[in-house]
């Protein structure tokens, strides 16, 4: 059960929160969120492992890259239709992990290896004295309870600035824009810059997921932040529900629990000779678990599509 508040559940909550503001409130396709945790992380990690500079500097720079990827994907797509923005961003991520792993580029970013050696500052501020802490089945030692602490953290509050900016004026234009921007457009209000402040909103809350995700690993590598992140973050929206403040919390957790424990109990089986290895391998536990949960996700679509907490009216696509 650690998996419901480990390190995964924390970092998909995060990605999914963006992706909640940016789909679930004012309708954005972003199928790149992926990009946004990756700038971010590598931003972090090659300003300090790179270029020796201090860590809180390359805090900034993350967030800084995160908010131009913002820019240079909603400028020219925002005006336009939604499907136009799930194109580029869904190239723009695929373009984004290839420059990091490129060998041209591998003095700056390491190539496929990435990059390690900057999280140092970050332990050094750790306030846990070695050790293992739990309470009954959950256990970490110091480092990794130092990354969750600071991990929930961020969770925390920003499910709490998400609340309380979807009860103000700006998130009630947000969700009429997701209803209908033409008429939000005819009461005066600048439907693009709206759009533009969810993508950038979005992408920052998403990239405290890199950084916790690279911090939790003291390493980044381009094939973590592939596509199918980025399709795990929109799972966890849809799961939990749409537009709803706390689901991508709920969703994370459900999602990785499933995982694992639908994978352990299936290598059990495997190796206890329950399942026969005629029928399935220690090898092929990992792709039918995906199976599995994929199978269980179509089902609560089919039954109850607007997720856990959500409402159908959430969910509808607008793709004018």
């Amino acid at each position: 059960m650690e998996a419901a508040i480990g390190l995964e559940t924390v970092v998909y909550a995060l990605a999914a929160i963006g992706v909640n503001i940016q789909f679930g409130y004012a309708g954005l396709l972003n199928f790149g969120q992926a990009a946004f945790l990756g700038v971010a992380a590598y931003g972090m990690a090659v300003t300090v492992a790179t270029f020796k500079l201090p860590f809180w500097l390359g805090i900034i720079i993350g967030l800084v890259a995160a908010v131009a990827l913002a820019f240079v994907l909603g400028i020219p797509t925002l005006r336009l239709r939604a499907d136009y923005l799930a194109i580029v961003t869904i190239a723009a991520a695929e373009i984004v992990r290839l420059i990091f792993r490129s060998v041209q580029f591998s003095s700056v970013f390491g190539g496929s290896d990435g990059r390690q050696g900057f999280a140092d500052g970050f332990f050094a501020m750790n306030p846990y004295a070695p050790g293992e802490y739990g309470i009954g089945p959950f256990g970490f030692n110091e480092r990794v309870l130092w990354v969750l602490t600071i991990g929930w953290i961020l969770v925390i509050l920003s499910c709490l600035l998400v609340y309380m900016l979807m009860k103000s004026p700006w998130g009630r234009v947000l969700k009429a824009i997701r209803e209908d921007e033409d008429a939000v457009r005819s009461l005066g209000k600048n439907v693009f810059s709206y759009k533009m402040q969810a993508l950038v909103l979005g992408g920052v809350i998403g990239s405290l997921g890199g950084f916790i995700f690279a911090l939790g690993q003291a390493s980044v590598q381009p094939d973590l932040f592939s596509t199918e992140f980025t399709f795990y973050a929109y799972t966890i929206v849809i799961l939990g529900g749409a537009a709803r403040v706390f689901s991508p919390i709920v969703g994370a957790a459900i999602f990785w629990v499933l995982l694992v424990f639908i994978g352990n109990t299936l290598s059990e089986m495997v190796g206890a000779g329950v399942i026969p290895s005629s029928i399935m391998t220690v090898n092929q536990v990992g792709s039918v678990r995906f199976m599995l949960v994929g199978l269980g996700l179509m089902l609560l679509l089919i039954f109850r599509p607007q997720g856990i907490f959500g409402d159908k009216r959430e969910i509808a696509l607008d793709a004018r």
